[in-house]
């Protein structure tokens, strides 16, 4: 018998001294164990957060999505259904579990080596956190000895939090409360049995059981949970039962992609502007700290500022015309599926502006293939793009196999082809009382241009600058009811000092003397560019700066009086807030409260108010005098289609450039002002008839619909003052300061006048803001009656944010 026991106590020797070995190594390895602080004081990697001021989430920036849950909020299904697919054992074991090795040896020599693993949930942790995934022996070492060391410092409850929130899940989601948001569009609170056991499945390899993705795959490790929760008593056999049968309803993959939200906020200009000042207030480490902020947009308004803006740049595209599809490529016959993916793997879709490829092409039908799916377009959905697919159309620009182009859906009535404007829009809305920014759009894709038109571009604002040419006027004397010239005016280039400069009115025709109120809702120009030499140049670009223009954008020559100077959408919206809300400063600001990752409140805007710390810096019948102008440019001036919105108390003010380069509407209610903009980002020619009033009005009257929706009207208050008196004819009348003369009245036409007089429907001009020019001598002085002095500038200090 000696002979058997020889092998025997060799073995024990073995693993004897394998054992001493193992422990040997264990005790001089255990000192050298990282720091379990990491985990004590756990600050997991949280993406920045921008919100709506009614809290809808806008954006998030960070490598890792993550929403961090306490185990107390995790629902018992959840935990019952990871327990039962990666530790079952793990409240009783002390880090390692023997029997579940054991169990998982057997398991993997009956399945072929594909049976459970043997990695407890401790484990799991100190290798999520401290190890790599490579599979060798001294890396189990240590995260045994990780395990073990975890357990003895922390209690389960904590571990199996930290395994909650730590654990990657796919599609970027880090954590079982941004899996489920992702997968399926809910918070953990929410999630069915069935899907619990979804989400339990994924650690085991999230990108092969990825429920949107491979469902199938993810489908059959779903069961297997089921099943394993059923044995382990964490689940009755009619649960399982009802579970198997619940139909998988996952999230798209776009959807996914954007952290589950199945309607996502159009606030990408607004959130790139939240994300610049957090990352100037924290640096880098602003992606991961969980900071939130919280902008003074709200859902409804921006949604509806951005569909407005669209809409507009879509009508303006199609009323030029299409251009032809967006390139061409070799297409093989009988391409499969895959490679026409790749083909399209290049183009992104734009919102509803989807790429396709296109297989078959004639004037009376195009067949397109996308992602796997082909489609048929005919009828009005080929109407727009029906020149290019003519035989006689350019093969550069043709509509032909190989073609890709972009495809929008008409619901019901199928799909059309369309294409990718060129030219860019802005809109801004602000609250005119404290200068809180409403809705914002800086341009019509912002994965395509992410220059931000709104408080970037510096353009010529046109005739949406004269009212504040007009303003000044005020302020030397003038009424609305005071008369002055739409005549011819020449100025020699001995006088401009550069060239000649033969201004224009749109139409080529003069009226005569008008009053200014006259003049402003007509857009004259030669009325404007009169009224500015009167008051002279000089003193109206110093007195512009008190609407928070940069007086060095726009130089002291009499072009300013037709904008030829710059500003930004920013810029004008500051400025006509000035008119709104009586003569007060205000500066718009898109960030309303930033809280730290603990949703402490670090920061806050504390804006002056209009009428209470805001600083007056305009005389408030000023104010009131060009609300009513401007009131009259909508009731029957070149704004006259913004009457569409049935409203007494809009005002607002055209503006188109030279050449049609740019194209803004600026209006107002008492409550809400709004800037939009048209044109090309490089300035180009948007082509003859392209307006403010045709271009940007139509985005301006569709975003106020919408915002105005509900709200009553509202009037300015009439300021003391002020007195009235006959003006033009005498068949009307008309304010004036009390301390100035009452306007002069018209005097009696004679038969020549009246014969030539033009009574032309109001049109804008196409050449109103020229290159500038030497400033024109100053004409004899006007008499200007007495008056009071222009109101004080006072300085606005604004609010620091503090962390």
């Amino acid at each position: 018998m000696r002979w058997v026991l020889y092998p025997v106590a060799a073995l024990t020797a073995l693993v004897t001294l394998g054992l001493a070995t193992l422990a040997a190594i264990s005790i001089l390895a255990w000192p050298n164990l990282p720091s379990l602080e990491v985990l004590t004081d756990y600050r997991p990697r949280v993406p920045l957060r921008i919100y709506t001021a009614d809290g809808h989430l806008i954006s998030e920036f960070g490598e890792e999505r993550r929403s961090v849950v306490k185990i107390e909020d995790v629902p018992a299904i959840l935990k019952h259904a990871i327990l039962a697919a990666e530790d079952e054992r793990f409240y009783e074991h002390p880090g390692i579990d023997p029997i579940g090795i054991a169990r998982a040896a057997l398991a993997n020599l009956t399945s072929g080596g594909r049976g459970q693993g043997a990695s407890t949930i401790t484990m799991q942790v100190a290798r999520n956190f401290f190890l790599s995934r490579e599979k060798t022996y001294n890396r189990k070492l240590y995260e045994i000895l990780l395990a073990l060391k975890i357990e003895r410092n922390l209690s389960k409850d904590q571990i199996l939090e930290l395994y909650i929130n730590q654990i990657y899940l796919g599609q970027r989601a880090y954590g079982f409360s941004a899996a489920a948001r992702a997968y399926f569009g809910k918070p953990l609170s929410e999630i069915s049995l069935a899907e619990a056991a979804m989400l339990a499945g994924l650690p085991k390899a999230p990108s092969a059981y990825n429920p949107i993705a491979n469902p199938s795959r993810a489908t059959l490790r779903q069961h297997y949970v089921l099943r394993r929760m059923v044995e382990a008593g964490f689940s009755d056999n009619a649960s399982y039962q009802k579970a198997l049968k619940e139909p998988l309803r996952t999230q798209t993959g776009s959807v996914a992609r954007n952290g589950g939200n199945s309607t996502p906020m159009h606030g990408d200009y607004v959130a790139e502007m939240a994300r610049q000042i957090a990352v100037e207030q924290f640096g880098e480490e602003a992606y991961q700290l969980g900071i939130k902020i919280v902008t003074t947009i709200t859902r409804d308004d921006q949604e509806a500022a951005y569909a407005a803006l669209r809409k507009g740049v879509m009508d303006y595209d199609r009323r030029h015309g299409y251009r032809g599809p967006e390139r061409f490529v070799e297409l093989p016959q009988g391409a499969d599926a895959e490679a026409l993916d790749d083909i399209l793997a290049d183009s992104s879709d734009h919102d509803d502006l989807l790429a396709a490829v296109v297989l078959e092409a004639s004037p009376s039908g195009v067949k397109v293939f996308r992602r796997g799916e082909t489609y048929d377009i005919t009828g009005d959905g080929l109407r727009f793009a029906a020149p290019m697919l003519s035989e006689k159309s350019p093969q550069t620009r043709r509509v032909r196999r190989g073609a890709v182009i972009r495809i929008r859906s008409m619901e019901k009535q199928g799909w059309e082809i369309a294409q990718l404007p060129e030219v860019e829009a802005a809109l801004v809305s602000v609250d005119p009382h404290t200068g809180a920014v409403r809705a914002l759009v800086g341009g019509f894709d912002f994965n395509s241009n992410k220059y931000n038109h709104v408080t970037q571009a510096q353009r010529q604002p046109g005739s949406s600058f004269k009212p504040f040419i007009y303003s000044a006027g005020l302020e030397r004397g003038y009424s609305p009811g005071t008369l002055i010239e739409d005549e011819p005016l020449y100025f020699p280039a001995g006088v401009t000092g550069s060239q000649a400069w033969e201004p224009k009115n749109y139409d080529g025709k003069f009226a005569g003397l008008m009053t200014l109120r006259e003049a402003l809702a007509r857009s004259k120009n030669m009325a404007s560019i009169r009224l500015l030499q009167n008051i002279t140049p000089d003193y109206a670009q110093d007195y512009i700066g008190r609407f928070g223009f940069d007086p060095a954008r726009n130089p002291p020559y009499l072009t300013m009086a037709l904008g030829a100077g710059s500003a930004t959408p920013w810029e004008m919206a500051t400025a006509y807030s000035v008119f709104a809300n009586g003569g007060y400063r205000i500066d718009p600001y898109i960030v309303k409260e930033i809280h730290d990752g603990n949703g402490k409140l670090i920061a806050k805007i504390d804006p002056p108010v209009a009428g209470e710390s805001a600083p007056r810096v305009i005389d408030p019948r000023n104010a009131w005098l060009m609300d009513s102008m401007l009131q009259d440019v909508v009731r029957r001036g070149t704004g006259a289609r913004a009457r569409s919105l049935n409203r007494g108390d809009i005002a607002g003010k055209t503006g188109t450039t030279n050449d049609y380069l740019d194209a803004w509407f600026c209006g107002y209610s008492p409550d809400l002002v709004a800037i939009s903009w048209m044109g090309f980002s490089q300035p180009k020619n948007m082509g003859r008839g392209e307006t403010g009033g045709a271009a940007a009005l139509p985005i301006w009257i569709n975003y106020m619909r919408a915002a105005l929706k509900g709200v009553p009207e509202k009037s300015l208050a009439r300021p003391e003052g002020l007195l009235s008196a006959p003006v033009a004819d005498g068949s009307v009348e008309d304010f004036y300061y009390a301390e100035n003369e009452p306007p002069a009245l018209k005097p009696e036409p004679d038969w020549l006048e009246q014969l030539f007089s033009s009574h032309t429907p109001v049109l804008e001009a196409p050449e109103e803001a020229i290159p500038p020019v030497a400033p024109a001598p100053k004409p004899a002085p006007r008499p200007v009656p007495q008056m009071q002095p222009p109101a004080p500038v006072v300085d606005r200090m604004p609010t620091p944010i503090r962390r």
